[in-house]
């Protein structure tokens, strides 16, 4: 994932008071210079850790529900009031263009995506981030 994301990702979870940022074996490293510059330097405010490679495991392991966002037709509006009963859940989110895997989003538990309107139909992945961060914060 491209760095100038995953700065302005961190920076929108720090803000918007998400517990940690998880990133997966793909995922651009968040002490690169341009991540942790788009950061504004959250990436040393905000906990985050690598996963390993069977991290859909890991975190089933450690109790948490995920959420793929990604475009079905099951997919959840983001408001969907059960999601905000979860105690832990983990937003999977994946690279610019290309989205999640099919097999990624087919594991997770639930599958979100954000309301648009004007036949729009995605955001950029920084930009889903902080929608979803808002609407999912702690309240």
């Amino acid at each position: 994932m491209n760095p100038t994301n995953i700065g302005a990702i961190f920076r929108s979870a720090a803000a918007l008071g998400m517990d940690a940022v998880l990133l997966t074996p793909g995922c651009s490293d968040p002490l690169y210079r341009r991540c942790a510059r788009v950061s504004m330097g959250t990436v040393f405010q905000i906990p985050w850790t690598l996963l390993g490679e069977n991290w859909m495991e890991e975190l089933s392991s450690r109790g948490y529900k995920t959420t793929a966002m990604a475009l079905t037709d099951e997919s959840y509006p983001i408001d969907a009031p059960e999601l905000r009963e979860i105690d832990k859940l983990a937003i999977i989110m994946g690279s610019e263009g290309d989205g999640l895997r099919d097999e990624t989003v087919a594991a997770c538990d639930y599958t979100v995506k954000i309301p648009m309107f004007h036949d729009v139909d995605s955001l950029n992945v920084a930009a889903a981030s902080a929608v979803v961060f808002w609407e999912l914060r702690p309240r």
